[in-house]
């Protein structure tokens, strides 16, 4: 039955049955709900846990450096293994929750991120420490690919690109409010509380889930289970959305994963999405980790240099919305190659700035504007080139992939750094990777939002 019109003239949905609708088709032409709304807020929080652990070990590691007496090479292994874990987890498990589901794999991305951060708090050396970081990146690779598709199938289709681009700002969103946190703590505690708040942060998101967060209609209809319909119906019902009366159209041979994306032909764009984002983490993941020591090498005091990053973070948060709340009117892809672009040119005018911390401030801003916003809608566009069934598995991989140019460049820069090199090549070198991730960008081919209804 059609929606009818209050006397205010606003619709009104009728909870009844419509032939000619199934879930996935309600869930993409009709208002969000209130309970969507829910659902793309926790994919938010979810988010925010990765910012926040980031942040925690960056702050935790001075006191654990000094305790233990390790050096800053044997640090940055240890900072390195938490990526490791990272790039493993995405690529390993989100072929996992093409298969078991979004939401059993977010609940145990948040079991394994729990117990390794509550784990890193009782880390007697860097070998434990160093393990149990493994640990956090394993749960945090599979969180990415599972709420990254999360936040895109409880969309609907006019507001499908801002609701990832808010998922995506949790990011920078956790490492401000992480990084104010751990200030708070090691005022009063070691570096061991840093590592307690973030493991209790992510076991009281787990009853979160378990209440607020429903499996995704589209898994749900592409897994087709004998009660498919019904389990759909009842998260339709939950939401105040009309029931449907049918399941969307069955593939002939229904697959997920890896396999699904080598018999569709999607593997260059899959292989091609993943160098974009191993380039654009080169640049980005310059800015991130080497800031602060250049800042601190201008002369300027370690409190200021980690000023300057929070402000990193704040641009980050702006850009993302910006990318979310603009695609709709300029192009999504229009809106990320601008970033990408504007993210080289910012990395480059900081190489080249002079010893001022505010003109220095203003520049990491805008480089954490562009560079946050233009990894926020890479997510986006990934979720519109994939399909239900392999959406989280190649979301998984290209962050997977991805995550190793957030390895690699810390230690490109440090190598070009002790060689003489200054900082005005440096930056222009490693701001060289979101123009490239920019240029092949353009060369992709992309599809409107693959009508998942049909499950293709």
């Amino acid at each position: 039955m059609p929606a009818r019109t209050t006397s205010a003239g606003s619709a009104e949905q009728e909870p009844t049955h419509s032939a000619a609708v199934n879930p996935v088709q309600v869930i993409n032409t009709q208002p969000m709900r209130r309970m969507q709304k829910v659902a793309v807020a926790i994919t938010i929080v979810l988010n925010a846990l990765d910012g926040i652990d980031v942040m925690s070990i960056s702050f935790a590691g001075p006191g654990l450096s000094a305790e233990w007496g390790i050096d800053r090479s044997v640090l940055g292994i240890v900072l390195a293994m938490e990526l490791l874990g990272m790039a493993a987890g995405s690529i390993l498990f989100g072929g996992v929750a093409d298969r078991i589901g979004r939401r059993p794999m977010i609940l145990i991305s948040l079991l394994a991120m729990s117990a390794g951060m509550l784990l890193c708090a009782t880390a007697g050396g860097v070998v434990d420490l160093s393990v149990y970081r493994v640990l956090v990146g394993l749960g945090m690779g599979g969180m990415l690919s599972s709420i990254n598709a999360m936040a895109a199938e409880y969309a609907n289709d006019p507001r499908r690109d801002l609701c990832v681009a808010l998922m995506g700002i949790g990011y920078p969103l956790g490492a401000v409010l992480g990084g104010v946190a751990a200030v708070l703590l090691l005022q009063h505690g070691d570096w061991r509380s840093v590592f307690l708040f973030g493991g209790v942060a992510a076991a009281i998101l787990i009853p979160v889930v378990v209440l607020w967060l429903p499996e995704s209609l589209h898994f749900i209809c592409k897994r087709r289970q004998p009660d498919a319909l019904e389990r759909a119906n009842a998260i339709l019902t939950r939401m105040g959305h009309p029931n449907a009366a049918e399941l969307p159209a069955a593939q002939t041979k229904p697959r997920s994963g890896y396999s699904d994306i080598l018999q569709s032909g999607s593997v260059r764009m899959m292989i091609t999405f993943a160098a974009i984002y191993f380039l654009h983490m080169t640049t980005f993941y310059f800015i991130l980790k080497w800031v602060p020591k250049i800042v601190v090498d201008m002369g300027f005091v370690e409190s200021s240099a980690a000023g300057v990053l929070v402000w990193a973070n704040v641009g980050g948060i702006v850009g993302g919305a910006i990318v979310g709340l603009l695609a709709q009117r300029f192009g999504l892809r229009r809106m990320v190659v601008a970033m990408l672009i504007g993210s080289t040119m910012a990395v480059i005018f900081f190489g080249r700035s002079e010893a001022d911390l505010i003109l220095m401030t203003v520049i990491v801003t805008l480089a954490g504007f562009f560079s946050t916003g233009g990894l926020i809608g890479m997510y986006a566009i990934i979720a519109r080139a994939f399909p239900t069934q392999t959406r989280a598995t190649s979301t998984g991989f290209v962050a997977g992939v991805g995550r190793g140019g957030a390895v690699i460049a810390p230690i490109v820069a440090g190598y070009l750094f002790t060689n003489g090199i200054g900082l005005s090549s440096v930056a222009a070198l490693m701001g060289a990777g979101s123009a490239i991730g920019a240029i092949l960008l353009l060369t992709i081919r992309l599809a409107p939002m693959r009508p998942d209804y049909q499950l293709r």
